[in-house]
């Protein structure tokens, strides 16, 4: 038998994609590929992809759970377009995922799985005459168009942990971590990050080191089966990405958002308190939170969405950082304590982490339908301030102006993220405390001579934030209209309307606090890419390549939807055509093509998933050639995409 080593073959990033059952362990399995490949000085993106139903039924395609990981040498963007590497633990993570693989990719499976029962279980037909199922590991097409290695994890993955001590259970539990060493080794990784992790989650903290051993034997178990097992005749390599120096960590856009919202109570001197209801893909958030005390971090988990916003109002009026956070449902039950909030001259922050709606809809699904909702979902003349962070890391830099602007204006301020960013994950280079301006807010401490005026204005028109208790600052708070100034019920007329528009105004002053956008690339030319949200890093992939080819296309980011920057106008205008991608039918569009009487051309997908960045390159191509049409693009069933 020949001994040779494998020929080793350096590419400038890869994409791998783990999938099987919920159960599999596949989230932990890209996880730690993914920290050991930052540890290693690659840049990465992630997008995880869980099952949309609590507990669909094992062995389905609907219970797949999946963890995607692009790694470069490179400055990336996106978790990449098409899969070079698929991990498949069974016939239903197959079947799922298996179209996205580019031709010639590698395809690992579990054979062991490929059973009769498991086959049936993900959909399989019959064999015609027959009462056993098509195995799609028999089929020529699949042979043909892809590296199929069929590997029995399970069956290796048993015999190597035999005499370990676990029951079958325990023992099948550890098929993810085989599988994830037969990776290390086909991408030159190591396993060191990952032996440290298991050691000191299931032996230290766990006080399990039976299962922290058993990992760790399957993991490099499955790294010296591709060591010895001679089914690969090349390792790919992807060397370090050069990237600016300094200290970095891997981030996920829900741990970013709440470490902003710590490091906004530190600069303000201020209590955070997060009231919250456990909903999908927001309860993160609340789950990183809770273990802050000792930063005077206070969480309530509430009976439900209007009693978190309620308790996050009052926590407010008690003169708190208050934070309340939800997803697209959560945010209509908020609706009318929102109203109270803007109405009582409140700070308070909403964290919206969009999913797939309505209803329940798509809840582990990424989108961006909540914006007419966050912009206008309240009855009345109700206005607030709306942000929205491009990236995983930005989450954190918006959180802290998202508190910084609801403190200093006195306003209600949502922040909207999208479960793309929320549950993926990129290099992240740790800020110096140094670098942040502390946020200065006074509360009166006395009544001027001719007494206290509780809605009395500011150069910002923001109202006072008398704290309760405080001697002669006596005053009361409500979902009455206000009398001007002093806070009184009215049921003037001509109030109203003057207070109705102070409060907008005072929302469209905050533009003057916020910074002008940035475009990327030159400030005219053929075509502007425009963004909000998730859609950033395709953005930005697909015009830095136009532009690469002579194309004279640019970007511009959108963080502030409302009120906008101020040279937005200007620079819409300065382009011959405008594209907006946004992961639902139009919603920006409609708004900014009423604003700024612009012919903007939507690309709008509602699937459940971000865009492809060669989705934005297709449409970039029919607009530049004039063949755009009368319609938007859009894709029909079958995914091709038209004009």
């Amino acid at each position: 038998m020949s001994t040779a080593a494998p020929e080793r073959t350096s590419r400038a990033n890869a994409v791998i994609r783990f999938a099987g059952d919920s159960g599999d362990g596949m989230q932990l399995a890209g996880t730690q590929f993914t920290d050991t490949s930052a540890v290693m000085g690659n840049d990465v993106a992630t997008l995880p992809d869980f099952p949309a139903e609590i507990r669909a039924p094992a062995g389905t395609v609907a219970g797949v759970s999946g963890f995607q990981i692009n790694f470069a040498s490179e400055n990336i963007y996106t978790p990449g377009d098409v899969v070079h590497a698929l991990i498949a633990m069974n016939p239903a993570a197959f079947k799922a995922h298996i179209a996205d693989v580019e031709p010639g990719g590698i395809v690992i499976v579990n054979e062991s799985e490929f059973t009769k029962t498991n086959l049936k279980k993900a959909g399989y037909p019959l064999i015609e005459g027959t009462k056993d199922y098509q195995n799609p590991l028999d089929a020529d097409i699949y042979n043909q168009q892809y590296k199929l290695v069929k590997v029995p994890i399970t069956k290796l993955n048993q015999q190597v942990l035999k005499e370990c001590g676990l029951n079958p259970k325990g023992i099948s539990r550890c098929r993810n971590m085989w599988a994830l060493g037969l990776v290390y080794w086909l991408f030159e990784r190591s396993l060191d990050t990952t032996v440290e992790h298991l050691t000191s989650y299931f032996g230290e903290k766990k006080n399990l080191p039976a299962v922290a051993e058993a990992n760790v034997r399957a993991l490099r178990a499955g790294y010296d089966f591709g060591e010895t097992a001679e089914l690969f005749p090349v390792t790919y390599r992807v060397e370090q990405a050069e990237i600016k120096p300094g200290t970095y960590r891997k981030i996920i856009g829900n741990e970013a958002l709440a470490m902003g919202l710590v490091t906004a109570g530190q600069l303000a001197k201020k209590n955070v308190v997060y009231c919250s209801y456990p909903i999908t893909p927001a309860s993160d958030v609340l789950h990183f939170l809770a273990p802050q005390k000792h930063y005077g971090v206070k969480t309530v988990q509430a009976e439900d969405e209007i009693a978190a916003c309620c308790a996050a109002i009052g926590a407010s009026f008690a003169g708190q950082l208050a934070v309340t956070g939800t997803s697209g449902p959560g945010l209509a039950l908020k609706g009318e304590a929102l109203g109270l909030a803007v109405m009582t001259e409140l700070p308070l922050v909403v964290v919206n982490v969009q999913r797939g709606g309505p209803s329940t809809g798509l809840p582990t699904k990424t989108e961006q339908s909540d914006l007419l909702q966050a912009m206008f979902g309240r009855n009345g003349d109700c206005p607030m301030v709306v942000l929205a962070p491009q990236s995983p890391g930005d989450c954190f830099t918006m959180a802290i102006d998202a508190c910084r602007i609801a403190m200093q204006h006195m306003v209600p301020v949502l922040l909207l993220t999208d479960g793309y960013i929320a549950n993926g994950s990129e290099p992240w280079p740790v800020p110096s405390p140094d670098g942040f301006a502390p946020i200065q807010i006074s509360h009166p401490t006395a009544a001027p001579d001719d007494g206290f005026l509780p809605y009395a204005r500011n150069e910002q028109l923001a109202r006072p934030w008398a704290l309760p208790g405080t001697p002669d600052l006596e005053h009361r708070l409500g979902g009455l209209e206000k009398e001007a100034g002093t806070g009184n019920v009215s049921y003037d007329p001509q109030n109203h309307q003057n207070m109705t528009r102070l409060r907008a105004e005072k929302v469209a002053k905050v533009a003057d606090v916020i910074p002008e956008l940035e475009v990327n690339g030159s400030s005219t030319g053929d075509l502007l890419v425009l963004g909000w949200g998730g859609p950033y890093g395709s953005i930005t992939t697909a015009v830095n390549h136009a532009r690469e080819q002579g194309k004279k296309v640019s970007s511009v980011q959108l963080r502030h939807m409302n009120p906008m920057p101020r040279n937005l106008g200007d620079i819409l205008g300065s382009f011959k055509q405008v594209l907006l991608p946004e992961i639902n039918d139009g919603q920006l569009r409609g708004i900014l093509r009423g604003r700024f009487l612009i012919d903007i051309k939507g690309l709008n997908k509602v699937q459940g998933k971000p865009f492809l960045v060669e989705e934005i390159e297709q449409a970039i191509d029919l607009i530049l050639s004039g063949h755009w049409g009368q319609v938007e693009a859009r894709w029909p069933e079958g995914g091709e995409l038209v004009a």
